[in-house]
C-alpha cells in the first residue's frame, strides 16, 4: 500500500482532482493522509499557494500534482505508476463507427 500525505484546505477543486487522479494512476490501493494547513500559521506560510502538495514518506514533496504529466513522472520514479491506467487515460477515444455500422441519410444504423 502507498501511504501519502496531502497538505489541503477545505474547499480545494484540485485537492479533490489530485486525489482521484492518484487512485486511477497508482498501481497499488492507496491511503492518504490529509493534512489541513489552515489550522496551522506556519502550514498556511508554506503551502499556502502551493497546494495540493503530496509527501512520500521520504519527505519529496510534488507541487501541482494535478497535472497529469507531473503526477505521472512523479509515481513513475517510485514504482508507483500503473502503464495501463495512464495509457488509457490518454489515448483519446475511438471515434471510428461500430462493425456493421452504416449510414443513410444522415442516420447511423447498427447490423
Amino acid at each position: 500500500m502507498i501511504q501519502l500525505s496531502l497538505y489541503t484546505t477545505l474547499g480545494c477543486h484540485l485537492c479533490t482532482q489530485l486525489e482521484g487522479l492518484v487512485a486511477t494512476l497508482a498501481n497499488q490501493k492507496v491511503w492518504l493522509h490529509h493534512i489541513e494547513i489552515s489550522d496551522d500559521d506556519a502550514l498556511v506560510e508554506r503551502y499556502g499557494v502551493r497546494i495540493p502538495v503530496l509527501v512520500d514518506s521520504d519527505g519529496n514533496e510534488l507541487d501541482r500534482g494535478f497535472e497529469l504529466a507531473r503526477l505521472s513522472d512523479w509515481l513513475r520514479e517510485r514504482g508507483w505508476l500503473d502503464e495501463a491506467a495512464l495509457a488509457a487515460f490518454t489515448t483519446p477515444p475511438d471515434t471510428s463507427a461500430p462493425k456493421g455500422a452504416h449510414e443513410r441519410d444522415g442516420r447511423r444504423f447498427l447490423g
